[in-house]
């Protein structure tokens, strides 16, 4: 009786849907910290020479991808190549200023052939480590969120900054956390009293800090906000440094909302507490239907590691 229960449900399947959830469009649900554009090569394309290392930069695209964080193949399990290196260590740049990071006698090379120089021993330890973890049969980018995040800073974010901003703040008005359910239908008031809940008081701290009241929208497109509070936060993107910038544009990316990430950058909230915010309506619908393995969880540690890594990494650059 089970075995033909089972084939009456695979026939009831509808073909379309087995390969909309095929495996490579589930993979490519996994994009970079800023999810780069799927046609995009990974940037971890190895060339050597007999004193460097550099990561060769991706073949020019036919359509601009959205999002200004250096590419890679994150949680795909992809290998771009085998480890060709036995030794790892760190030493402070032949200018003083910085600290690079050698793979046996080579220096670690940025795309543009120039010489990764970190703000921080920490940091340059910390990246160090990523890439001693790798194995020998192969250099798996998703296993080195910090390389990712340090190309982005020192190399892209200097020469993109008006774009990533522009891009930021043209996502302000659809910020997830202005995105209300309605109060008034039975199937959406309970996932309004915990929005109100947990992310009235972030809400409340924006207020305080620009000095304008967000407006918050029952709709999927969000709405307009006051141009004061769009002017304030424009203008304290500008302020930021490289590190800073590269970290709220990654966690945008991953929490769709630059008001999370601006607040986790300025330590307003924690990792955990962001996550809460960033997946409260579908851990309603986890708390009531239960939790898919293989998919919610993955997707929950995939997002830790999508927020954790700029904060871990902005505070290593900082030496904090």
């Amino acid at each position: 009786m089970a075995q033909s229960l089972i084939r009456n449900s695979i026939k009831s399947i509808n073909p379309k849907l087995l390969t909309t959830l095929s495996a490579p469009r589930i993979l490519r649900r996994f994009g970079s910290v800023a999810a780069a554009d799927e046609e995009q090569s990974s940037s971890f394309t190895f060339s050597s020479d007999a004193d460097s290392v550099h990561l060769r930069a991706p073949a020019a695209r036919r359509k601009q991808s959205s999002s200004v964080t250096m590419p890679m193949s994150f949680m795909t399990g992809s290998i771009v190549g085998k480890r060709f290196y036995k030794e790892v260590k760190t030493r402070e740049a032949d200018d003083g200023n910085g600290w690079t990071v050698m793979l046996d006698y080579r220096t670690l090379k940025t795309p543009a052939k120039r010489p990764l120089k970190l703000p921080t021993l920490a940091l340059a330890k910390a990246i160090a480590a990523e890439w001693e973890y790798q194995q020998i049969d192969g250099i798996r980018p998703f296993t080195m969120p910090l390389m990712r995040l340090a190309c982005t800073a020192l190399e892209r974010v200097p020469v993109t900054r008006p774009k990533i901003i522009e891009h930021l703040m043209k996502k302000f008005n659809q910020d997830l956390v202005f995105c209300r359910a309605p109060d008034d239908n039975d199937l959406t008031s309970g996932v309004h009293d915990r929005q109100v809940e947990k992310i009235d008081p972030l809400l409340g701290w924006l207020e305080s800090e620009f000095g304008v009241k967000p407006v918050v929208y029952s709709s999927f497109y969000g709405g307009k906000q006051d141009d004061g509070l769009a002017i304030a936060v424009e203008n304290l993107l500008k302020k930021t440094d490289d590190c800073e910038l590269a970290a709220i544009d990654a966690i945008a990316a991953s929490a769709h909302s630059l008001t999370i990430a601006i607040a986790v950058v300025q330590g307003k909230l924690q990792i955990e507490e962001a996550i809460e915010l960033i997946r409260l309506e579908e851990d309603l619908q986890v708390d009531k239907w239960g939790l898919v393995e293989g998919g919610h969880d993955i997707d929950v540690a995939d997002l830790r590691v999508q927020i954790s890594s700029p904060v871990v990494f902005l505070g290593l650059s900082r030496n904090l």
